[in-house]
């Protein structure tokens, strides 16, 4: 009887301690979700996450840029960037170029390009063509696509192409991580997805 007894007892503290370790780990998938919803609305819709990973995406697109226009010569339509560039920049750098700021530079380049052609470096077209894009875009490109889900959408059917543009170039998903340039551009280009993919997530919620 004593041996039943205990075996009754012990059953119960282990079924107590089961619903313990339950409630425990029910109450931090709460703690995490809320962690998660506060994280993504700080700041409002774009939130610190979003925000982190809009600069990130823009350095990373920046990056690519001046790779291709240097030394890593590729097939893929890398002017695909400026517009990426264009939809993704964080609001602070793309209402100053759009200012007279943007203005002041894509005089200037506008008037080297004419007057300096011979002179006028290659790889200082692509930038070229960011700034002029900056400045003259209209309004309903340049803040209502660029704010709305419908850009977030085409900077990710830009980051999918060049990616696998990239991975075909390269010979498959293997050889884009091991040949020279490889496995920089080929995170480059997965960090291009990171923004995108985070803001449609943002948005669904």
């Amino acid at each position: 009887m004593g041996r039943r007894m205990d075996y009754l007892a012990m059953k119960t503290e282990q079924l107590a301690a089961a619903n313990l370790i339950d409630s425990d780990i029910n109450e931090l998938k709460i703690a995490v979700m809320a962690l998660v919803h506060d994280t993504t609305t700080l700041g409002g819709q774009s939130g610190f996450g979003t925000h982190f990973l809009q600069w990130l995406a823009s350095f990373s697109a920046i990056y690519l840029l001046i790779l291709d226009r240097t030394h890593w010569r590729s097939n893929m339509l890398t002017s695909l960037l400026v517009p990426y560039i264009f939809l993704s920049l964080p609001s602070g750098p793309f209402h100053l170029l759009r200012g007279e700021v943007g203005k002041w530079i894509a005089f200037v380049s506008v008037v080297l390009r004419l007057f300096f052609h011979r002179s006028f470096p290659e790889w200082l077209e692509m930038p070229v063509c960011l700034i002029l894009l900056l400045v003259v875009a209209p309004e309903m490109l340049a803040i209502s696509m660029k704010e709305s889900w419908m850009g977030v959408v085409v900077v990710l059917i830009i980051g999918c192409y060049l990616l696998q543009e990239h991975i075909r170039a390269t010979g498959g998903l293997r050889n884009s991580f091991t040949q020279r340039h490889g496995i920089s551009n080929t995170i480059g280009l997965l960090l291009l997805l990171a923004y995108p993919i985070w803001s449609l997530f943002i948005y669904m919620l």
